[in-house]
């Protein structure tokens, strides 16, 4: 499968091969049965340069400028997120499988919504697609409260683990069902990011958005545009970033007549 990525803002255009997104509605998971956050093994030293070239390759060269991306993503340990694959791999200028059909996304889709969402902390933000939980890490690590919603209850009961063990888990609170609704509860939210494709924007998000907040969502079905709608006094912004390939997002979005 091919995805084409046209980088916002004009500044480039690329063919990549593979499936590069975090799928439907995901779940919090991932336990690797190593040590936490304030305890790792040794071994983590030896992926610092990874880290740092993954940045400087695939996240700076391609235009990504968020100090707060950058910094969070030389940060994050991505192979603990991906704990069935060859740590080393894990940061390859690719996705790779975690199960149940589903992916840890590219190192650049990560960084780019991640900037598109322009937080600052203090912030609080909602992720509906958990998947291996890297993306909440990553908003985490730039300083945000996240509440995350995966809709496959093994990915979510992983990444549960996987937050705990990294030290996430105050930061990020993670719930297993179908992300469409939001999380009312812990509303207004500076940003909302929606890790796989919808057929319609789904308005209780919007409106889980403060004044000044943004969506960051594919829409579509088999060709896709990553979107970014910001809340304003008298409605929504609408800014449509790139031409991107997600899975679909699944559960009640795909229920409700056009």
């Amino acid at each position: 499968m091919f995805l084409t990525v046209k980088r916002h803002r004009g500044l480039w255009t690329r063919k990549i091969a593979g499936a590069i997104f975090i799928l439907t509605t995901q779940a919090c998971g991932g336990s690797d049965n190593t040590s936490g956050h304030g305890n790792r093994a040794p071994r983590d030293a030896a992926f610092a340069d990874e880290r740092e070239n993954m940045v400087e390759r695939q996240l700076e060269a391609r235009g990504i400028r968020d100090e707060r991306v950058l910094t969070a993503m030389r940060k994050v340990l991505r192979h603990r997120f991906a704990p069935d694959l060859d740590p080393a791999r894990a940061y390859e200028d690719r996705p790779h499988p975690i199960g149940d059909g589903q992916t840890i996304s590219q190192p650049y889709i990560v960084a780019l919504m991640s900037e598109l969402a322009q937080l600052e902390p203090p912030c609080k933000v909602l992720e509906v697609g958990t998947g291996s939980a890297y993306q909440a890490a990553v908003l985490a690590e730039m300083g945000c409260s996240v509440y995350t919603i995966e809709i496959i209850e093994s990915l979510a009961t992983r990444a549960r683990e996987t937050l705990a063990a990294e030290g996430y888990d105050e930061r990020v609170q993670c719930r297993f069902g179908d992300g469409y609704r939001g999380w009312p509860e812990q509303a207004p939210f500076d940003a909302v990011i929606v890790t796989a494709a919808a057929p319609r924007i789904p308005q209780p998000l919007l409106e889980q958005l403060r004044i000044g907040g943004r969506l960051v969502i594919p829409v579509g079905e088999h060709w896709q545009v990553l979107e970014v709608h910001r809340r304003t006094k008298d409605g929504f912004a609408r800014e449509q970033v790139s031409d991107v390939r997600f899975v679909p997002m699944t559960g009640e979005v795909r229920r409700l007549p056009e």
